[in-house]
């Protein structure tokens, strides 16, 4: 096997196997790989633009049973710190958001078995009647099957109870890396590959648009990393439900994992991360890189490196933020991020619509 083989093959337009994907995960240069993912993602995306989407991610609850290792956020009842708010509180701040030109909330909880199913249903019903302006881009997949389990409801009756009180996207929380060998380490109690994939598999029957995430740089190695984008690749093929996929990585900080994984993966292996994705998955409309995550000049990089859209500008946001992990921006910074890495900058919706284009100076004087 030769990279070159492998290059013609993605420039052709043909589709990589799992081994080829591996050789090239650990065989290309860095900047080979930044190249043909630059390639692929004009053609996907010809427009010399990047979108991101005006967006605040709260959370109701930080109560959660499942212990992953991984994470700083949750607490058990009776924790200080612990708590679950109201319905009434979480509308008003989405209300709150609203007014400061949120388009999009991303909310999001731990898996907390005390919430009764009719919590969400009000939650999504409330927000589509009282809060218009705004995407309800509500729950991950863990909460979803946590719904189901208080409920006595299969998943695909809990996902038609959300979809019928007006929700019609998910985030892609909760993959992490699909390969039960590392999920069985750092969160045993979340469930399997296959449960994550099989929620987002009925939410997309339904006509649900998701994204698709991956958490790195912790217990994987490069073959669960091909095994994670394999999956999520087959899934796609299926129904075509996934508007994008966003990688990021570890946040020690905090975490029972922090003993094991001190340090933060590297910005060479994000960049490597996002080129990686962009090339592998093949039928990935939008890749999105993460200023957020891995700071904003590594942000803007990865806008060369396959990635056309910079994700929200997020308003809130607690579960980095208890990792000890904290960047903050806000709409006008975004826009001069963007511009500034070379690219004009269009506000999207969570369906990726465009709502408004800011273009650079130089388009302007043309």
């Amino acid at each position: 096997m030769q990279l070159s083989t492998i290059y013609n093959k993605v420039r052709s337009g043909e589709r990589l196997t799992r081994e080829e994907g591996l050789f090239l995960l650990q065989k290309s240069e860095l900047l080979e790989l930044g190249d043909l993912a630059s390639e692929i993602r004009f053609h996907k995306n010809p427009e010399q633009r990047v979108t991101f989407v005006v967006d605040t991610n709260p959370n109701y609850t930080n109560i959660c049973n499942i212990d992953c290792i991984f994470c700083a956020f949750y607490r058990h009842p009776g924790d200080e710190g612990e708590y679950t708010y109201s319905v009434d509180r979480m509308i008003q701040k989405f209300k709150e958001s609203a007014e400061k030109g949120v388009t999009t909330i991303l909310l999001q909880g731990g898996v907390n078995p005390a919430i009764p199913f009719e919590y969400y249903v009000e939650m999504v019903e409330r927000t589509v009647k009282e809060v218009p302006g705004v995407t309800p881009h509500f729950y991950s997949t863990s909460e979803i099957l946590i719904m189901a389990e208080v409920s006595g409801l299969t998943v695909p009756q809990v996902l038609r109870r959300l979809w019928d009180a007006g929700q019609r996207t998910i985030p892609g929380g909760g993959a992490e890396i699909l390969s039960d060998r590392v999920k069985k380490k750092i969160s045993s109690k979340k469930g399997t590959s296959a449960d994550w994939l099989n929620v987002m598999r009925e939410a997309h029957k339904l006509g649900f648009k998701t994204t698709a995430t991956m958490m790195y740089g912790h217990l994987e190695k490069e073959d669960d990393i091909v095994e994670h984008l394999e999956v999520v690749r087959q899934l796609q093929d299926e129904y075509h439900g996934f508007t994008a996929f966003i990688p990021w990585s570890f946040k020690p900080g905090n975490t029972p994992l922090e003993k094991i994984i001190p340090h933060y993966a590297t910005p060479t292996r994000y960049l490597q991360m996002i080129a990686f994705s962009r090339i592998y998955l093949d039928d990935f409309d939008h890749i999105q890189a993460s200023w957020f995550s891995e700071g904003k000049k590594t942000g803007q990089i990865a806008l060369h490196f396959g990635a056309d859209d910079f994700g929200g500008t997020i308003l809130e946001e607690n579960v980095h933020a208890a990792a000890n992990f904290v960047n903050k921006t806000n709409t006008e910074e975004c826009i001069e991020l963007i511009h500034g890495a070379g690219f004009a900058a269009a506000q999207r919706t969570t369906l990726y619509d465009v709502l408004k284009l800011h273009p650079l100076a130089t388009d302007l004087a043309a």
